[in-house]
Order: C-alpha cells, then sequence, then structure tokens
C-alpha cells in the first residue's frame, strides 16, 4: 500500500506544470530568484526548460551577452578563414555544429556534453596568469617548455624541475606575479583550485582534489602525459578567454552562459 502511495505521489508530481512547481517551491521556501543567476538556475535548468536555438542566436548577435565585449558573430560569422577568425561560424546553427574549419579544425560542442564542449572552455576560462595580456605571445621559452615537459610525458625529472623553476619565477609567463603566488598548495585556501605547482608531484595530482572527493570525484587532472594540448596547465597558458579583452574578473558562469551551456546539454539542437 505505502509503495502504491509513493507512485501515485511521483505521478501527481510529475503531472504538474512548471508554473505549479514553483508555486509548490515558493510555498515551501525552497525559491531563491534573487539575481539572474539563481532565477535562471531555478526557474530553468533545475526543471529542465528547453532552451531554443532561436534564443542562443540571439546571445551570439548581442554584445555583452557573456560579459563586456563585443558580439560573437562580429569575429566569427563565416567558415572562412579569410574573414573570419579560425574560420569559424557562430551565425548559424550549422556553422556551429562545424566548429573551427581552420588546421587544426576543431569542434566546439559536444551534443549533450557541456564539460567536453570547446565553446565553454573559451568563454569561461581566464588565461594564465591572472591578467595575461591578450596579446602576450603564446611561444615562449617558457610556455614552449611546459608543452614540451607534458608530451614527453610529465615525468619527475630535470625537464619537469625546470619547469616548476619557472612557475616559481615571477615574469616567466608574463605578468610580475609567479604562478606559485596563486597555486601553491593542494588546500584551498590558500591555493586556488587546490592546485600545487610547487613540485611535480604537486602538479601530477591536479586540481579540486579535497573539493572533488566531497562527491567521490577524482582531482581534476591539469597535465595529462603525452597530450599538452588536451592539458589544462598547458591549455590555460596559451588560450585568451572571450570575448577579447574581458575584464577577468567578469563571472565566469554568467545567466547566460548557463543557458548556452544548458542548451548544449539538451542535444545542442537546430529547431
Amino acid at each position: 500500500m505505502a509503495l502504491g502511495l509513493a507512485g501515485t505521489a511521483n505521478a501527481d508530481e510529475k503531472k504538474k506544470s512548471v508554473y505549479e512547481q514553483v508555486v509548490g517551491d515558493i510555498k515551501g521556501g525552497k525559491l531563491n530568484v534573487e539575481g539572474d543567476h539563481a532565477a535562471v538556475v531555478n526557474l530553468v535548468i533545475k526543471r529542465n526548460i528547453p532552451i531554443t536555438y532561436e534564443y542562443i542566436s540571439q546571445l551570439l548577435r548581442t554584445p555583452n551577452a557573456f560579459g563586456a565585449g563585443p558580439a560573437c558573430i562580429i569575429c566569427h560569422h563565416s567558415n572562412d578563414p579569410a574573414i573570419s577568425y579560425r574560420g569559424l561560424d557562430l551565425s548559424s546553427c550549422e556553422g556551429i555544429q562545424k566548429g573551427a574549419t581552420e588546421a587544426p579544425a576543431r569542434p566546439i560542442v559536444v551534443a549533450g556534453e557541456p564539460g567536453k564542449s570547446l565553446i565553454r572552455r573559451m568563454i569561461r576560462n581566464n588565461r594564465m596568469p591572472l591578467g595575461v595580456s591578450f596579446a602576450a605571445p603564446t611561444d615562449t621559452p617558457a610556455i614552449t617548455a611546459v608543452k614540451d615537459w607534458i608530451n614527453a610525458g610529465a615525468k619527475d625529472d630535470a625537464a619537469g624541475k625546470k619547469v616548476v623553476e619557472s612557475f616559481k619565477k615571477p615574469g616567466a609567463f608574463g605578468t610580475e606575479q609567479a604562478c606559485v603566488d596563486c597555486h601553491m598548495s593542494n588546500e584551498e585556501p590558500p591555493s586556488f583550485h587546490e592546485l600545487d605547482l610547487t613540485s611535480v608531484k604537486g602538479i601530477l595530482k591536479g586540481a579540486d582534489s579535497v573539493a572533488n572527493a566531497k562527491e567521490g570525484k577524482p582531482a581534476t587532472p591539469v597535465a595529462k602525459p603525452g597530450d599538452a594540448a588536451g592539458s589544462p596547465l598547458y591549455q590555460r597558458l596559451i588560450e585568451n578567454r572571450m570575448s577579447p579583452g574581458i575584464d577577468p574578473g567578469e563571472d565566469r558562469d554568467h545567466a547566460n552562459t548557463q543557458l548556452l551551456l544548458q542548451w548544449i546539454k539538451q542535444g545542442a539542437k537546430c529547431q
């Protein structure tokens, strides 16, 4: 009997409209919609409201949609790399699905998996060190050494120790700060993302080990042996956050960013 009642209750809950669900949450003191971020999360994302491509199209055409900066399609409007950066067309759904066409060609969206989608990284992740110039070169000896070390296997060897020493040196990567000023242990605080760049062991342990462990997950790898291009440690040294010149203090989880990622999670559909 108890199981039958529970089944009926669940069925009734499923029959409720999203409006009725919200009213119930308000009465139960469960709803927080203070600010754009909370409103989007609690009214749209948690209730799996379908995000249409029509809305995504508007975002990509709107200045300041993901933080201060020009509309995305100003720089990315064609698959022709002669007129559009990276041959990336964000002016159509087909263009988004095709991705960057200039070699090396790369998809920017993985339908159903926003966490694996390049576009997420590009509009959320600040280039490191924080505040480094958009125009700072990405092939300096220090950056190249990081790339070569990872591609060679990210071993605790002479090359690894050289990389660690560069992380300790102010100015090595384009700012007056040393990397270890912000990333010096596997605990937060004091180290951002629980990332320790003071030793090869710390680097290989990865980021957010304590926070992830609370959710039963392993630390997030930052150096993937043999794969510098796929390693966040190297990516963060060479990839500028979009749009160009955006203040690194801009909210990386902007409400519109959340909606874009939800669209991808729902399959990045064109209708």
